[in-house]
C-alpha cells in the first residue's frame, strides 16, 4: 500500500513541483520506502511508497510505459496479478518488473480502462494517458483504498488523504454544513460527500476521466455493482459449503503473496479466525495480534467485550506466534488528537481501538491481514434485517429500514439539535440521501429474501466503506497495510448468488434491537437461534472451536459505554459539558448537554453520539480552528 496525489492546473499552467512534493509528504506515513514524481504540462504526480512487492527500485513509482504515453500511480495490490501477467505476456506486452505495479501499466496500455472490471484487488489509482489527453482516477469494487479529490481556484487536487490538500493555496479548509444531517443522522457518510467543504471521496468501483485539453472535475463511472440475489443453482448446503471452503482458501492464499512477512488479525469471531486459521496452514509460525480490554470497570454486558481469550485459544491452536495489547479508558484520550488527524473525517464506529491494534501489528510485519466483509457478504448482523422481513413493498421497506439506520440523532430531533445551522441545512433530507443509496439495485419485495438482500446491498455500500476507511487510514498511519481476504472477487461473487436460506435460519424473527448495545443483539439471536452467516459457520466448523463458532456476536469494541460514565468521566465532561466547546457553533448545546447527561446519569446509553461528538470537537480543532498541514 502507497500514497498517491496529484494536481491538474485547469487554466493549462505549469504545475509548481515542490507543490506536488509538499502534497506528498504529508502522504509520507502511507510510504516510508520511497518517493517519486511525474510532471507533464499541466499534470503533476506524486506517490509514497510501502514497498511490499518487488521491493527494489523496478518498482519505483510513478511507472512509465516503455512508449511513454502511459503513467501510473498506484496504491494498493493486485492479487491476480500473477494471471494477468501471463495474459499480457501472450499479447506481447513486455514487464520491466515483477510486481503488480507493471501489471497495471501494462494492461492499461492494453485494454484501457476496461483493465479495470478484470482487476481482482485493493487500489485506489491514477493514470495519465497521454494517447487520451486525459488523467483517469479509480477504486476497486469495494472502496478498500481511500481518494479524494477537490477542485477550486483553477486546481483540481487529488490525493490518498485529505491531509495533502492543506499544503496547496488552492484548498481553504472550511465545514460543510451540508454534511453534519448527514453525519449526525447516519454516523456515516452515505454520499461522497466529507466534512471539509469542496471535498468529495471518490466513488468506489468507479472511474473518472478528466480531459486534460478542457479540464475539470472527473466525468465518473460506474464499473461494477453488488448485485445480491439468491441466483445460484439448485445446488445442496454442502455442495455450497465446499465450494465456499475452497474460495476462502484460495482468497486467503492470493492475500499472502508478498516480498516482506504478513501476518494477521486474531480477534475472538469467526471472520479473522477463519483467516488466521488458513494462513496459519499456509505459513508456519505466523504472527497474529489481538487487541483487549480492561473490563475491571466494565459493567452488564459489556464484560464480554475482551476477547483475548479465545484468540489465545486459537493462537494456541493455529500454532501462531502470538501478541496482544490491553486498553484501558484512558488510552482513549491519550491518541484521540492522532485518531483524528489520520482519520480526517469521523466514521462509524468507535474507531480508537484500531489504531492501537495496528500500531501493534507494525512493529513486526508490513501486512495484516483482517476479518473485514465477512458480516456483509454472509449476513452477520441479523438484528437489523428481522425488522424489515415482513414488509411487503419496497416503500415499507424503506420506511423500516431508515428508521433502524437513524444511529445518533432521529429525524424528527434533527432540526433542534442543528439548531444554530439549522437556517442552512434544512433543505437537507437524510431519507433521500438513504433512499439514493438504492437507485443501482432492484426494487422489488417479493418475500423476506428479497429484504434480507436489499439490506445486505446498503450495508456493503455504507457500512463496510466506513469500515474499510477507518482501517485503511488508521493502519496506514503506521505504514502497515491492511488486506480483507474476504473481499477476494470470487468469494465475494459466491456470496452475492448465494441463497439467503444458506446464511440465515430464522426470517420470521422481527425483534428491534438497539445499536448502542451490542450485547443485547448477541443475547436476543445467537444465544436462542444460533443465527446469521450460518454456511460460514458450518465451513468454520472444520478450523476453529465450537466455541467460537457458536460465541456471540461481538463487534470489535472497547466498553466504552461504562468508560464513558465511569473512569473516562472527567474527560467526557471536560471536552463535551464545555460551552466554550466548538462544535456548539453548529449543535444545540442544551440539548447535547442532556443528552450526553442521560448517559452519564445512566439513563439512556449514548456512547456512539458521544464518540461522534469527540470526534467532531477534535476534527474541529485540528482542521478548522488551526492549519497543521500549511
Amino acid at each position: 500500500m502507497c500514497g498517491i496525489a496529484g494536481i491538474v492546473s485547469l487554466d493549462h499552467s505549469p504545475v509548481p513541483p515542490k507543490a506536488v512534493e509538499d502534497m506528498a509528504a504529508c502522504l509520507a506515513h502511507r510510504g516510508p520506502d520511497d518517493v517519486g514524481f511525474f510532471y507533464h504540462g499541466h499534470v503533476g504526480l506524486g506517490h509514497r511508497r510501502l514497498a511490499t512487492l518487488d521491493t527494489g527500485p523496478s518498482g519505483h513509482q510513478p511507472m512509465v510505459s516503455d512508449c511513454g504515453q502511459i503513467v501510473v500511480v498506484y496504491n494498493g495490490m493486485l492479487f491476480n496479478f500473477r494471471e494477468l501477467r501471463t495474459e499480457l505476456r501472450s499479447l506481447g506486452f513486455e514487464m520491466r518488473s515483477d510486481g503488480d505495479t507493471a501489471v497495471v501499466t501494462a494492461a492499461w496500455l492494453a485494454w484501457g480502462q476496461n483493465c479495470l472490471s478484470r482487476f481482482n484487488g485493493h487500489f485506489s489509482l491514477a493514470v495519465l494517458d497521454k494517447r487520451a489527453h486525459a488523467l483517469y482516477l479509480a477504486r476497486d469494487r469495494y472502496g478498500t483504498r481511500p481518494l479524494y479529490w477537490y477542485c477550486a481556484n483553477r486546481t483540481l487536487l487529488f490525493a490518498s488523504e485529505i491531509k495533502a490538500f492543506f499544503t496547496h493555496p488552492a484548498f481553504a479548509a472550511a465545514v460543510d454544513l451540508e454534511a453534519l444531517p448527514e453525519y449526525f443522522t447516519f454516523q456515516n457518510f452515505l454520499s461522497e460527500r466529507t466534512l471539509f467543504e469542496g471535498v468529495r471521496l471518490f466513488p468506489k468501483a468507479s472511474v473518472g476521466k478528466i480531459d486534460l485539453c478542457a479540464p475539470g472535475a472527473p466525468h465518473i463511472t460506474r464499473y461494477w455493482d453488488y448485485a445480491f440475489a439468491s441466483e445460484m443453482p439448485a445446488a445442496s448446503e454442502a455442495a455450497c459449503g465446499e465450494e465456499l471452503e475452497f474460495l476462502l482458501r484460495q482468497a486467503v492464499n492470493r492475500h499472502l503473496v508478498a516480498d516482506v512477512e504478513v501476518g494477521a488479525y486474531l480477534s475472538g469471531g469467526i471472520d479473522s479466525g477463519m483467516v488466521s486459521a488458513l494462513a496459519a496452514a499456509d505459513r508456519r509460525y505466523i504472527k497474529s495480534f489481538t487487541c483487549g480490554f480492561d473490563i475491571s470497570s466494565a459493567s452488564g454486558l459489556e464484560l464480554g467485550f475482551d476477547e483475548r481469550i479465545r484468540a489465545e485459544a486459537m493462537s494456541n491452536l493455529f500454532k501462531t506466534e502470538h501478541y496482544e495489547i490491553v486498553l484501558k479508558s484512558g488510552d482513549m484520550e491519550r491518541i484521540m488528537p492522532h485518531i483524528m488527524r489520520h482519520l480526517e473525517e469521523p466514521r462509524v464506529g468507535q474507531s480508537y481501538p484500531n489504531y492501537y491494534i495496528a500500531q501493534l501489528a507494525s512493529k513486526f510485519v508490513k501486512i495484516v491481514l483482517s476479518g473485514a466483509g465477512g458480516d456483509e457478504l454472509f449476513a452477520g448482523y441479523p438484528w437489523r434485517y428481522y425488522p424489515v422481513c415482513a414488509t411487503p413493498n419496497f416503500s415499507d421497506f424503506i420506511d423500516g429500514y431508515y428508521d433502524f439506520w437513524q444511529r445518533l440523532i432521529p429525524s424528527e430531533r434533527l432540526a433542534g439539535f442543528l439548531a444554530p445551522v439549522w437556517s442552512e441545512v434544512r433543505h437537507v433530507d437524510p431519507r433521500l440521501l438513504f433512499r439514493k443509496v438504492f437507485d443501482g439495485c432492484p426494487h422489488h419485495i417479493h418475500g423476506p429474501e428479497d429484504a434480507v438482500n436489499l439490506s445486505l446491498y446498503f450495508e456493503a455500500h455504507t457500512f463496510l466503506q466506513g469500515l474499510l476507511l477507518v482501517e485503511d487510514k488508521l493502519s496506514m498511519a503506521h505504514g502497515l497495510e491492511t488486506r480483507a481476504p474476504f473481499l477476494d472477487n470470487d468469494l465475494v461473487d459466491f456470496a452475492l448468488k448465494c441463497p439467503v436460506g444458506f446464511k440465515l435460519r430464522n426470517l420470521d424473527a422481527s425483534v428491534r434491537l438497539n445499536e448502542n448495545d451490542p450485547g443485547s443483539k448477541s443475547d436476543r439471536y445467537l444465544r436462542q437461534t444460533r443465527d446469521g452467516k450460518h454456511i460460514l459457520r458450518q465451513v468454520a466448523g472444520k478450523y476453529i472451536p465450537e466455541s467460537v463458532i457458536f460465541a456471540e456476536k461481538q463487534g470489535f469494541s472497547a466498553p466504552d459505554a461504562s468508560w464513558f460514565k465511569g473512569e473516562s468521566l472527567d474527560f467526557v465532561k471536560r471536552r463535551l459539558l464545555n460551552s466554550r466547546s466548538p462544535i456548539y457553533d453548529y449543535i444545540d448545546r442544551s440539548m447535547a448537554f442532556t443528552m450526553v447527561g442521560e448517559h452519564l446519569q445512566g439513563k439512556t446509553n449514548r456512547r456512539l453520539l458521544i464518540w461522534s461528538l469527540l470526534c467532531f470537537d477534535y476534527w474541529l480543532e485540528t482542521f478548522i480552528r488551526r492549519n497543521p498541514y500549511g
